[in-house]
């Protein structure tokens, strides 16, 4: 009801353009993310057609193409593929499902507004799973370019294997068609982005093969695609079933949203007329795999490339959406046939091409020279998912991000200050060591960081080695409190214990710069009883002066107090 309510009759003819445009992508990449699924190309045309339908009138993106993509297709294949599915009707009915599944997921964690949780799927994790799952997925279209069976596997050690293990000779009428359409669609590519490359690649290799009776040489084709649009159909199963696919549905449901979300985001910078709303996007993007599943969807989400060219065709609201819809409505109706003679190879090489361009080594490298603890995370999230696991390689790396997060808030940054020269200026002592007046008898130390029971006994440790270092000169202590915003129970209790601590041994303890949430946590605690409230002050020039017993209360100072004894 948002943009509709503001819809120009000039944007329909943008709208237009660009939904034609999309739809000639999405048609053959539609088939191709099928095959990575493990399913017939006709369901890539499936999830291509209702889903983005639904996101058109739910999504807050008005740029985002819904449907099938790579990457979620490759998490299909591959926890389908843990479960030893023979039947290809009962694979096909479990990818349906696990639409149905993800997307009620992504539905109740969009109504408990959990839009946040994209925020734990940090750069260095989805680079490192991206990279290692483009080379995943474009090793799984070997099979298609070679024109030679082998096992498909998420674990690149079991793949290479196979492969090495096939006695079966390369095909070469398939190997050229494959080689040609990756340099065709490379060529054209780095020619003129705009000509969708893929289109003229299937239509070249549909005749190609019907006019060169190339499927009678054995190249692999597509082959009979029923016609007409998808029956509604309830998935059914039993409860067995559905814990088996939780693990793999609930992995989905995260990356899709993170890569919907990342996408849609990227775009919205360039339209300042609406925002992302990551609670919303949840929502739509639930309601369109639930609603995609009940008419023979399997998993989608919004895809990178076809976002982009959406963009740059011009698209300004979702009638795009509904317009590449139409047309992929009507190619189901009445054109199906049109692909009976479209190779496999083309549809391998369409994909290989695609997720080429979802390995960035820029970003690793920038990582390596400047970030070299989030490039551990990165290469370990990559290694994991290339050798161990799809879903343990994303799980691992979202828990190594935490690790690392963790590590770094148990010993943050922190500076002992020092006064410059007789101003009220406080600097670090080691980054300024010629301006700033040492003193033996006062330690000022800053610590940068929330207080909690991670790093409390790295704090302890600081103040501990400090007053150690200039033991029996020591005569007071301040603590600068600027960067702490919270304090919990855990180092409250330890705070007074170092407080009392130091008070035994003659040294005074005061503390500065407390912000709100902060102070209000130290007046509603035991520790303001045992720091006592005349031990607060608002900055490090006024503890200092008060130390050396020249400063005046000021009336801010005197405001704190009276605060303080209002809440004691």
């Amino acid at each position: 009801m948002t943009w509709i309510s503001e819809y120009k009759s000039e944007y329909f003819k943008s709208d237009l353009a660009a939904g034609i445009t999309v739809a000639v992508l999405l048609i053959p990449q539609g088939m191709a993310y099928a095959l990575i699924a493990g399913l017939p190309p006709i369901y890539g045309l499936y999830a291509a057609l209702v889903p983005q339908i639904v996101y058109a009138f739910l999504g807050t993106s008005r740029q985002l193409a819904v449907g099938p993509v790579a990457m979620d297709s490759l998490l299909v294949a591959a926890g389908l593929g843990a479960l030893s599915i023979v039947d290809p009707s009962q694979y096909i009915q479990m990818a349906i499902v696990l639409a149905l599944l993800m997307g009620a997921l992504q539905f109740i964690l969009g109504l408990l507004r959990m839009g946040f949780i994209v925020s734990f799927l940090s750069k260095p994790v989805i680079n490192g799973f991206t990279a290692a799952a483009a080379i995943i997925i474009g090793l799984s279209q070997l099979q298609h370019l070679l024109g030679i069976p082998v096992a498909q596997s998420n674990k690149i050690q079991e793949f290479a294997s196979t492969f090495l293990q096939s006695t079966t000779p390369i095909h070469l009428p398939t190997l050229i068609i494959g080689l040609g359409s990756v340099l065709l669609l490379i060529g054209i590519k780095k020619w003129n982005p705009k000509i969708p490359s893929g289109l003229i690649a299937v239509v070249l290799g549909i005749f190609w093969v019907y006019f060169g009776k190339q499927a009678q040489t054995g190249v692999a084709i597509v082959g009979e695609i029923p016609n007409g649009l998808p029956s509604f159909t309830l998935p059914l199963t039993d409860w067995e079933t559905i814990k088996a696919l939780f693990p793999i549905a609930l992995t989905i449901a995260l990356v899709a949203f993170m890569e919907a979300v990342s996408v849609a985001k990227a775009i919205q910078e360039k339209h300042k007329n609406y925002e992302i709303n990551p609670n919303q996007e949840l929502i739509a993007l639930g309601a369109s795999n639930i609603i995609g599943s009940l008419f023979q969807s399997y998993p989608t989400t919004g895809g990178f490339s076809r976002t982009a060219v959406n963009d740059q065709a011009g698209a300004k609201t979702g009638i795009s959406a509904l317009v590449s819809a139409i047309i992929v409505a009507v190619i189901l109706s009445f054109f199906t046939h049109w692909f009976f003679y479209l190779p496999k190879a083309v549809l391998g090489a369409i994909i290989i091409v695609a997720v080429i361009n979802l390995i960035d080594l820029k970003y690793a490298a920038r990582l390596f020279k400047s970030r070299k603890d989030e490039f551990a995370v990165l290469l370990l999230t990559f290694v994991l998912t290339l050798f161990v696991g799809i879903t343990q390689g994303i799980l691992f790396g979202i828990i190594f991000s935490l690790l690392l997060l963790v590590f770094r808030t148990s010993k943050p940054h922190y500076a002992f200050l020092g006064r410059i020269g007789t101003t009220n200026y406080f600097k670090n002592i080691e980054r300024f060591p010629e301006e700033v007046v040492v003193r033996n008898d006062l330690i000022i130390l800053r610590f940068d960081a929330q207080l909690f029971f991670g790093n409390i006994e790295f704090f302890k440790k600081l103040v501990l080695e400090a007053i150690e270092k200039n033991k029996g000169q020591v005569k007071g202590f301040i603590i600068n409190a600027r960067a702490i915003n919270y304090i919990d129970s855990t180092a409250t209790e330890q705070l007074v214990e170092i407080i009392k601590k130091l008070q035994k041994k003659d040294i005074r303890v005061m503390i500065v710069g407390a912000i709100g949430p902060a102070r209000d946590l130290i007046i509603k605690s035991k520790l303001i009883k045992v720091l006592g409230k005349e031990n607060l002050f608002i900055t490090s020039g006024d503890a200092s002066d008060s130390f050396d017993g020249i400063c005046k209360k000021t009336s801010l100072q005197k405001k704190l107090s009276r605060q303080s004894n209002l809440n004691i």
